[in-house]
């Protein structure tokens, strides 16, 4: 304050050279090293003493002015003093009582948190031994479950459950009590997932409910069932897209043909080779849907059982599990990709392809024909699903409303069409045959009416043009919506081949002239009139076809069921009897083979041979005949008991069934697979059990559950049939084991069958 008063009264007026002195940033170094550099050291020394002598001056005359003021002062520091010393011993107490206070807080604070710390631990410890004896417990037990193999299997799956919430939380590393249980569980684990993935996979692949709803049951006490269902249906996804690339793989279609390739080049079917080519694409096309309907059939009854199956515990269906509010059914995902994926493989492949896309398009009917017959095995298995379900173990027999409507093959969403999502693929095939369908149509015509002709077409030429309306249209029978745009296409012919004819009309006045012989213009129109009638009759007989056949339904429904009425009494005869003597005559033929005769030639001789379109009458009749033989096949594989005189007898009736049959078709042996497994299914009565099932016509040929019910035929006579009994009550057969309709379809589903042989074996 004083320099700074010093200078602010003027003493050191010499310019800025003290300034220096009163910043706060002074330092003696830099100030010095400057002073060095700039000016003459003797200067500056000057300056300095000079400043110094008047600041002595200076401080003289304040002391002489002011000390009054500075004695006053010093006393004022004696009574500061005091009251320092007086604080000083006011905060010396106020520390000793603070010391005295934390003496009091600080140890039992300290006690409790001791004991607290103590507490926890103890608390840790126990819980940790209730946990181990409990994981101990729990241990022994499962292995008394794994031992009782699938039996125990939900059992053991729920004792994993619990094993796994004991560990949550908790390091159990380094407990020797339970260091080989952790070892263990770890396994059984591995072990129970694996035997349950097995178990639904076999379940699924036969359309067992029972072992589905076991192998879920343990996924769900396990607490994995939804990213199991996800990895099963995700699994079939990528199986499908493997078989979609696979089917449409030009590479795979060609090389048989062309086996040593050189490599890099271009594989393209030669042109000797493209109807092997066709017809192992259609081959593989035919395989392709086989294994979507399989993979379909697989995903829908699972997702029935996840539906029906409930926890006895919670009660909570499996589904809700799965399904969350507003999330698609794993049904409808699977088919929404395997829709997808075909409309992209087919499209890349196509693109890819000439061969290919002209394949498609050219034999259209032919691939629209495999998905039809993909979407109706679809929708019978759908129908047949829900009434198999219900007498299964822990099942619900009823459905509620909206779970129910899950079904996508039998109820459509509102905003979503399968079978039209299923056919999406096809559009631009489609198109492309609906045009050639057109140009062929048309061709004939154009030809028939060449530019500046005079006359109208021939006989001949007009029945090609009508055999070329018919061939397109039948073709395109096989589907509605096909069989209306081709139709369309049909109309426009006759439009074209009308728009044609009036050009060749003559409107001349000699046309209506009535003097003379008929003119050369009234011989042309009379022509045109008489091609055009002839047209209008052809195009009329088209149409015809289809009432021919609403026609004779009734009578051909009618024949057939009395045919399966005369087959269903061969259980009433008896087929136990030893082999006859060797004097006794040669084997006849049993009474219901006689009848069956008898039936099938009276019904030939009084009503179909007063039919004149005898084509179209064994249309009809060899289905009859393939059926008769399906039916006499399967209801022969269920007799019981079956003697080895029965067997002769039998046998002679396997003959006989030839005969019997002929008069419905031109020969036997264009019957097809039934006629095959009519011969293939007769050495089988005379072959042992072990030969039986090396037969290679088994499987293949003969279906599995027609050999296991021949099988059964031959056991001891202490064991009751195992079939009929589960079938006469079983829902889908509920008129009972003579009602023909209901029990012929239940033998028909092959996995139905199954699953009833092995529902009553266990």
């Amino acid at each position: 304050y004083f320099w700074k008063r010093t200078f602010t009264d003027g003493l050191f007026l010499e310019g800025d050279f003290y300034a220096d002195f009163l910043a706060a940033d002074f330092d003696v170094k830099i100030y010095t090293a400057q002073a060095i550099h700039h000016a003459v050291i003797a200067e500056q020394l000057a300056k300095l003493a000079q400043g110094i002598s008047q600041l002595d001056k200076e401080l003289h005359s304040q002391v002489v002015a002011r000390h009054e003021d500075l004695l006053a002062q010093a006393t004022g520091i004696e009574s500061l003093e005091g009251v320092l010393q007086m604080m000083q011993t006011r905060i010396s107490a106020l520390q000793a009582a603070v010391d005295r206070i934390r003496s009091k807080i600080v140890d039992p604070y300290n006690k409790i948190v001791a004991r607290i710390t103590q507490l926890s631990r103890l608390q840790v410890a126990c819980d940790l031994l209730r946990r181990i004896i409990r994981i101990l417990h729990l241990s022994k037990r499962l292995q008394v479950q794994l031992q009782g193999g699938s039996r125990e299997i939900t059992k053991a799956a729920h004792s994993l459950n619990e094993l796994d919430y004991l560990s949550q939380g908790v390091d159990l590393s380094g407990i020797e009590v339970i260091e080989s249980d952790l070892v263990l569980i770890s396994r059984a684990r591995l072990e129970v997932e694996n035997q349950a993935k097995r178990l639904l996979e076999q379940g699924t692949e036969i359309q067992n409910p029972t072992q589905v709803g076991t192998a879920l049951q343990v996924f769900y006490n396990l607490g994995c069932l939804k990213e199991t269902i996800s990895s099963v249906v995700g699994a079939y996804q990528t199986s499908i897209h493997d078989s979609i690339i696979g089917a449409l793989d030009i590479k795979g279609l060609t090389q048989p043909s062309n086996p040593r390739g050189a490599p890099g080049r271009a594989v393209l079917p030669t042109p000797g080779s493209t109807a092997a080519f066709r017809a192992a694409l259609w081959t593989n096309l035919e395989k392709l849907m086989d294994q979507i309907c399989a993979a379909c059939k697989q995903v829908q009854h699972l997702q029935k059982v996840l539906m029906k199956k409930r926890d006895p515990v919670s009660h909570k269906c499996f589904i809700d599990e799965i399904i969350k509010d507003g999330e698609p059914d794993i049904l409808y995902t699977f088919w929404t990709d395997v829709t997808n994926k075909l409309r992209e493989e087919f499209h890349k492949a196509t693109q890819a392809s000439s061969f290919l896309k002209q394949a498609f398009e050219g034999e259209y009917p032919k691939l629209l024909r495999l998905y039809n017959e993909l979407w109706r095995r679809l929708q019978q298995y759908s129908a047949s699903l829900h009434g198999s379900l219900i007498n299964s173990g822990g099942m619900d027999a009823t459905l509620e409303p909206e779970t129910e409507s899950l079904d996508l093959f039998s109820q459509n969403k509102q905003d979503y069409n399968p079978e039209r999502a299923l056919k999406d693929s096809l559009q631009a095939y489609e198109a492309a045959y609906l045009s050639k369908s057109l140009s062929r149509l048309f061709d004939p015509i154009n030809l028939v009416f060449p530019m500046g002709g005079r006359n109208p077409p021939s006989n001949d030429e007009l029945e090609s043009i009508i055999k070329t309306i018919s061939s397109e249209l039948n073709v395109a029978s096989m589907d509605s919506d096909l069989a209306l745009a081709v139709a369309k296409n049909a109309a426009k012919t006759v439009q074209l081949f009308c728009v044609k004819s009036e050009q060749l009309l003559c409107t001349q006045s000699d046309a209506s002239q009535v003097i003379g012989p008929l003119s050369e213009g009234q011989r042309r129109n009379t022509a045109v009139v008489n091609s055009l009638y002839r047209l209008q009759q052809a195009v009329a007989k088209v149409n015809n076809f289809a009432l021919m056949s609403s026609a004779v339904q009734p009578l051909l429904q009618s024949v057939s069921d009395s045919i399966e009425a005369i087959i269903i009494t061969l259980h009433q005869e008896d087929f136990s009897g030893s082999l006859p003597s060797p004097d006794t005559a040669d084997v006849v033929c049993s009474l219901y083979m006689k009848e069956l005769q008898g039936f099938i030639s009276r019904v030939m001789t009084d009503y179909f041979r007063h039919f004149e379109c005898t084509d179209f009458i064994y249309e009809s009749t060899e289905s009859i005949a393939q059926r008769a033989i399906e039916l006499f096949v399967r209801h022969a594989s269920l007799l019981r008991p079956l003697g080895e005189g029965g067997k002769m007898r039998l046998a002679a009736d396997f003959a006989q069934m030839e005969m019997a049959v002929a008069p419905l078709c031109r020969r036997v042996s264009d019957l097809g697979k039934p006629y095959r497994v009519l011969r293939s299914f007769r050495p089988l009565l005379f072959q042992t059990s072990n030969l039986i099932v090396k037969s290679p016509a088994v499987g293949d040929l003969i279906p599995y559950s027609t050999v296991l019910h021949f099988l059964f035929a031959r056991a001891p006579s202490e064991l009751k049939a195992v079939l009929l009994p589960l079938l006469l009550s079983h829902p889908l057969l509920s008129g009972g084991f003579y009602k023909a309709s209901p029990f012929t379809t239940a033998l028909r589903n092959s996995n139905l069958c199954l699953c009833c042989i092995s529902d009553g074996l266990l």
